[in-house]
């Protein structure tokens, strides 16, 4: 319950075991153990029992709306929470919209926009590094990046006027041109952890692909660790793709093992061949494992010749038979020597897919994950490009609108109306 009648809604259903103890006069900070009631009857108190339950105090601003808020924890039962909170309807209270206990947090003053936010990313993450990446979020250290940007913007915004207004006095280069220059610096940064934020986020798709018989499925089970996926001498068994999860470094990835690419007549495998085909190129990155104890044939060497440099990685497996392989010489290519049998080069091979899906961010602190940040901030680093080389009134124009997209960021400044209701509108009922 937030808001504040809380306490006095919560004085109508629930009895401490102390009859002494007034909930509706409740210090904050306390924990009290009682009964949810249907009435506050004495003579009928058992036969109206919904629950034992614990109810928690917290006085305004010192809660998380920075309202007053009643916690009622009962026991975990769908009838129990579904009678308590008719309870709470019938004595005066409503049903909160989604998202509004972060709403009012955020009305209030007590969390900006971004924070907002990493709540809601901190609900859906589903690997440690995209809790890690709402963790910074929720601590402010996202926010400060964006509030200096922000504070950049508004100095030269200032200045430029003073020169537009008086220019008499006139303004260093440096007040205009230095605080512009890393302002742009700093939305770039950021906008180059885009892909890795979305990928630590909403996760990438690995594709396992090649000729029948060069040990995707057993690659896909060592990394998995377990078997997942049949392994089998016959060529072809695999006839559709796989799909299994895993965790890289925090990344979460979905594997996919794809059916052996080759020419062939048999319609259900030549439906499995093209699915193949099409996973490979829509994954984030794709393995072409090619089988070390064998020469290359001319189906390898076709997907050799059809790798995006960008997102393959080739994989020599079978390193633990004799060596036969006679691979070219491949150009900024990455190509790793594995063993799916026996495991050898498999902790390697995870290193490679974490540092090829990160790439040159992987040390960057803070990365952004979120569409609507990064569509904001491609349009935001326009706007300054567009001010750095443009005459002094149309680049105040130019950072003025800089200013108003990074206040629908942030929270700072004019937001419209239409943006708050579009972010609050993804939350769940309950946060």
């Amino acid at each position: 319950l937030s808001g504040p009648k809380s306490f006095e809604v919560a004085s109508r259903l629930f009895k401490a075991k102390k009859d002494a103890l007034s909930i509706a006069d409740l210090k904050a900070g306390r924990i009290i153990y009682g009964n949810v009631i249907a009435e506050n009857n004495e003579a009928t108190q058992d036969i109206n029992l919904i629950d034992e339950a614990l109810l928690l105090s917290f006085r305004s601003p010192h809660s998380y709306t920075s309202q007053d808020v009643i916690e009622i924890q009962t026991h975990g039962g769908p009838a129990v929470l579904r009678k308590t909170r008719e309870l709470c309807v019938q004595h005066g209270a409503r049903l909160a919209k989604p998202g509004e206990f972060t709403l009012r947090a955020y009305l209030n003053g007590r969390i900006d926009l971004v924070e907002a936010e990493a709540v809601l990313q901190m609900v859906n993450a589903q690997s440690d590094g995209a809790r890690r990446q709402a963790s910074l979020g929720l601590n402010k250290r996202l926010s400060e990046v964006f509030h200096t940007i922000q504070s950049d913007l508004t100095r030269v915004y200032a200045n430029i006027h003073a020169v537009i207004d008086y220019p008499e006095e006139g303004v260093e280069e440096s007040e205009l041109a230095e605080p512009l220059q890393r302002a742009l610096e700093g939305v770039e940064g950021l906008l180059g952890t885009a892909r890795a934020g979305t990928l630590v986020t909403k996760g990438a798709k690995l594709a396992l692909i090649g000729r029948p018989n060069v040990g995707k499925s057993s690659l896909l089970n060592a990394l998995l660790g377990y078997d997942r996926s049949i392994v089998s001498e016959q060529a072809g068994t695999t006839r559709d793709y796989l799909e299994a999860p895993l965790d890289i470094a925090g990344i979460p990835v979905v594997a996919v093992d794809t059916a052996g690419i080759r020419e062939t007549q048999d319609s259900i495998e030549a439906s499995g061949v093209e699915a193949a085909r099409l996973i490979a190129e829509n994954a984030d990155l794709s393995l072409l494992l090619l089988d070390a104890s064998e020469t290359l044939t001319d189906e390898d060497r076709q997907l050799l010749g059809s790798l995006d440099a960008e997102k393959s990685v080739v994989i020599l497996n079978k390193t633990d038979l004799s060596e036969q392989i006679n691979l070219p010489k491949l150009e900024n290519i990455d190509v790793l020597s594995v063993s799916a049998k026996t495991g050898a080069g498999i902790d390697v091979l995870k290193e490679t897919i974490h540092s090829k899906l990160i790439g040159d961010v992987a040390s960057a602190e803070i990365w952004i994950s979120s569409e609507r940040h990064v569509s904001i901030l491609s349009e935001v680093a326009e706007s300054i490009e567009s001010a750095l080389i443009a005459p002094d009134d149309l680049a105040a124009l130019d950072i003025e609108h800089a200013l108003k997209l990074m206040a629908d960021i942030t929270g700072r400044g004019e937001v419209a109306d239409e943006m708050i209701a579009e972010i609050f509108a993804n939350f769940c009922v309950g946060k």
